[in-house]
């Protein structure tokens, strides 16, 4: 792999990160216009899904902002932006189901979301001080080439933070649809956009994790090269 090559990859991901960003945005917007079954909000599909899967000690509350819904493990608090809350679209359905699936991860000692709530530490600290790791080693890097292969090794950290994260959120959409599916929370005619939001958003994961695995190359080719 060469400069050029690594340079055409950005280019593809960041046009895919792009367009997986605005497909994202107008399924979101278009779905937050078909009402769900029952009349259900947001909260209430997020408290029955809850009840459904025996966990009682998980609170369900409103937060500030758009796109800022989550599930809190340290202090369980499953958190709906206010659209997602008091909606009752299939937007707000998938989302809050989608949430209360890392819940229920949580709850049923999921592998991939205990290993990734472990790795938090690291990449807190990784993504504080890697920045300018990188920025200073890439400058040095005639002189001080060690300090380029500390960033490098940081920033491992962050792409494998990334890759971990796409099995966590991929199988909590997925225990979501089954739940919206299977206690007919969504009709066949509303399942598919439910399904179709969820997928979307999973791509955005991928690409993100692609990206940074691009960049963790790109800064190890710079690393190599100086050592020719």
């Amino acid at each position: 792999m060469n400069i050029p090559i690594i340079w055409i990859i950005f280019g593809v991901l960041f046009l895919l990160s792009i367009i997986a960003s605005k497909s994202l945005e107008a399924k979101f917007k278009k779905y937050s216009k078909i009402a769900m079954n029952y009349n259900m909000t947001g909260r209430e599909v997020a408290e029955q899904m809850l009840k459904d899967n025996d966990i009682r000690d998980v609170t369900v509350q409103q937060v500030d902002g758009q796109l800022t819904d989550h599930y809190n493990p340290l202090n369980k608090t499953l958190n709906l932006s206010k659209g997602v809350y008091y909606g009752t679209s299939v937007a707000a359905a998938a989302v809050a189901a989608h949430e209360c699936g890392h819940a229920v991860q949580h709850a049923t000692a999921y592998y991939w979301l205990g290993l990734r709530s472990k790795m938090v530490p690291a990449v807190s600290i990784s993504n504080r001080f890697t920045p300018w790791i990188l920025f200073i080693g890439i400058l040095m890097v005639q002189k001080f080439p060690s300090l380029l292969l500390i960033g490098i090794i940081l920033f491992a950290v962050t792409t494998l933070f990334s890759f971990v994260t796409l099995p966590v959120e991929i199988n909590a959409s997925k225990r979501a649809l089954v739940w919206l599916n299977t206690h007919n929370i969504t009709t066949p005619d509303t399942h598919i956009y439910a399904e179709s939001a969820l997928r979307s958003a999973a791509y955005t994961y991928v690409i993100a994790a692609l990206t940074s695995l691009a960049t963790l190359l790109y800064y190890l080719m710079i690393y190599l090269g100086n050592r020719d």
